[in-house]
């Protein structure tokens, strides 16, 4: 097979373009929440056609404001890297409260070798009987790692306090201990942060009927977040428990208003970088080297059936 020619420079950039706009429209399509923002109905009234407008206007500014503070994250990445940092972020929160989405946003453009995240299962019949916050433990970060919990080690003042899993003398020792577990990994230089994102009783409800009648999110319900639905005060008691007695000041909580997502979202991501002395890492120039030739060379051909069928 001969060499195959290469595009033409505006062709080339052309495509180029395309391929960054193509980035851009998964976010686009995970956002278009309201289907129906964009379908011009017929017989809308002015009110209508002016409240699509804004609609659109802040789901534009939105998108600005993620892509700029994307770029910052690839920056806070880079410092992390060059620089050797340890951070840990744990992300609380009722079932439906954001958080999976927060960090989606976070980690979307990043190196998965230097931010990862971790959202542990829940702990089989040998790790009920280690030290509680070991298996947490082997997840925390090397130097140059940034590691994201969603959902930590304050399960036990949440979900296993509220549904009987725990006794409340393993409660009362998680308080006891959880301050000095924290003390000890700032200590060690690792940077932590711990949000806590935070919705009203009707914007759960709304989130969780969504979720009924969305067969692309029904996987996201289990009897478990069902049971939560129910027990709301119990969680209440237990959460306000939980930042009273877990709020110090080399680990303080910061509180996520989270009933606007797309507001959650800009806000953790900004205060985030906010809690971190980061500064833009001088990278060398990339240069592409040119792709090496030879006469005699010849791509072998690929069998038909080997190709998936191009439906679309």
């Amino acid at each position: 097979m001969p060499n195959e020619t290469l595009p033409h420079d505006d062709d080339l950039l052309d495509r180029i373009d395309l391929d960054l706009l193509d980035g851009y429209d998964e976010e686009l399509e995970m956002e278009f929440e309201d289907r129906r923002l964009d379908a011009a109905a017929d017989g809308d009234d002015a009110a209508d056609a002016t409240k699509r407008a804004a609609r659109r206007h802040e789901r534009q500014h939105y998108f600005r404001e993620l892509f700029r503070l994307q770029h910052e994250l690839v920056k806070l990445q880079d410092w992390v890297a060059a620089t050797r940092q340890k951070i840990v972020i744990v992300f609380e929160g009722r079932d439906s409260a954001g958080k999976g989405g927060a960090i989606k946003r976070i980690t979307q453009r990043l190196n998965p070798r230097v931010c990862r995240v971790v959202a542990l299962p829940a702990p089989n019949d040998r790790e009920r009987t280690q030290w509680y916050f070991q298996r947490y433990a082997a997840h925390l970060p090397a130097a140059g790692e940034i590691v994201l919990f969603d959902r930590s080690w304050y399960n036990r003042a949440g979900v296993e306090r509220v549904m009987g899993f725990c006794s409340e003398s393993e409660v009362e020792e998680f308080f006891r201990s959880v301050p000095e577990f924290e003390r000890m990994l700032v200590r060690s230089g690792i940077k932590l942060v711990k949000y806590w994102f935070s919705i009203t009783d009707e914007e759960q409800h709304l989130r969780f009927l969504g979720r009924i009648h969305d067969p692309l999110k029904q996987w996201k319900l289990s009897p478990m977040d069902l049971e939560s639905r129910r027990r709301w005060e119990d969680y209440t008691k237990a959460k306000e428990t939980m930042l009273e007695r877990t709020h110090i000041p080399e680990a303080p909580w910061w509180v996520v208003q989270a009933v606007d997502k797309k507001k959650a979202r800009l806000n953790c991501i900004a205060h985030l970088l906010a809690q971190l002395p980061y500064e833009e890492i001088a990278r060398p120039e990339v240069v592409l080297p040119p792709r090496v030739r030879h006469a005699d060379y010849a791509r072998r051909p690929i069998p038909p059936a080997m190709f998936v069928p191009e439906t679309y």
